[in-house]
């Protein structure tokens, strides 16, 4: 299959294209920077249409994962690269005649702050979804969605906190605060959260460009199934790296109100750094947030082969390889 995969130079995207190429599919990668895989490059803005037409020449689905994935940043920029970027390449799968679109989205376009306890992919809500981030992507699943037709099979996968060698996202920022002593607990840290180690979800998004068409117009989450306490997490994934684990508790109501004044001050300041908590953050490592996975794992075919205590050791033996 000629497969174009956009984002590659990202954990999980690369970790998708490398799966797909081992098993001998025809790759073509997508990205502002060089990734290094072994297989043709288009390198720009995944918003414009004459690149993304470009790379979408040919191909039989397409893969897209390109995005912008922070918590700073004006709003512009979210827009560009996650909402103009997705209807740039949907309509560049439209004009080329792709068959497939696989959009990789997030489980936070349908978290408004509450609990979500064994649910499935509850629809996107640009509304309610909370920070620049969660509102881009859950316009962009909604135009992604809209699209779907028996031209062009569009089928949505929102993994849900991909981890695993190499993270920068969520593993090196809580290794670079614990490192520092500035990692705490927020609340009691008894939610119980999912996590997705990269293997697996770089696995589901294989099986979903097999399985988009017979399966198309909903959205899947996609986890490790395996819901742990988030103190557990975080102190897994700290004893991996050697670094210690959170020693103080803020409670909930404090994390919240000073996410909200750091958000202010980044924002007035201007200031790209990672703020050392947020709003969206507090309701993250405080609320809890596990999914059902037997819609997904029907419609996918598909089930993790990497447990999280595997992930866990696999993280150990790379910082120690490091």
């Amino acid at each position: 299959m000629r497969v174009l995969v956009t984002g590659a130079s990202g954990m999980l995207g690369r970790a998708t294209a490398t799966a797909l190429l081992e098993r001998g599919d025809e790759v073509t990668v997508l990205q502002r920077r060089p990734s290094g895989l072994p297989c043709p490059e288009v390198l720009g803005d995944v918003a414009d249409p004459a690149v993304v037409g470009r790379a979408v020449r040919g191909q039989d689905a397409v893969l897209h994962l390109a995005a912008k994935v922070d918590v700073t940043g004006p709003w512009s920029e979210y827009a560009h690269a996650n909402v103009s970027g997705t209807r740039a390449v949907v309509d560049a799968c439209r004009a080329a005649g792709v068959g497939r679109l696989v959009h990789v989205s997030s489980p936070s376009v349908a978290h408004a702050g509450t609990a979500l306890t064994g649910v499935g992919a509850e629809p996107a809500d640009p509304a309610r979804a909370r920070g620049r981030y969660s509102r881009s992507k859950a316009l962009a699943e909604l135009d992604a969605l809209a699209a779907d037709s028996a031209a062009l099979a569009v089928l949505v996968v929102r993994p849900h906190l991909v981890w695993g060698p190499g993270d920068t996202q969520l593993v090196e920022r809580i290794v670079t605060r614990a490192r520092a002593g500035r990692l705490a607990t927020i609340g009691a840290g008894a939610a119980l959260v999912d996590t997705t180690y990269v293997d697996n979800a770089a696995a589901a998004l294989v099986a979903a460009v097999d399985a988009c068409g017979p399966v198309h117009g909903e959205a899947l989450v996609v986890s490790n199934g395996e819901p742990r306490p988030v103190a557990e997490v975080v102190a897994r994934l700290c004893r991996a790296a050697g670094v210690p684990g959170p020693r103080r508790r803020v409670p909930f109501g404090l994390a919240y109100v000073a996410g909200a004044a750091v958000e202010g001050l980044w924002e007035a300041t201007r200031r790209r750094t990672v703020p050392p908590v947020t709003r969206f953050l507090a309701e993250q490592l405080a609320t809890a947030h596990w999914f059902d996975q037997r819609r997904t794992r029907a419609a996918l075919g598909w089930r993790p082969h990497v447990s999280l205590d595997e992930g866990f050791s696999r993280l150990a033996a790379w910082y120690a390889a490091a």
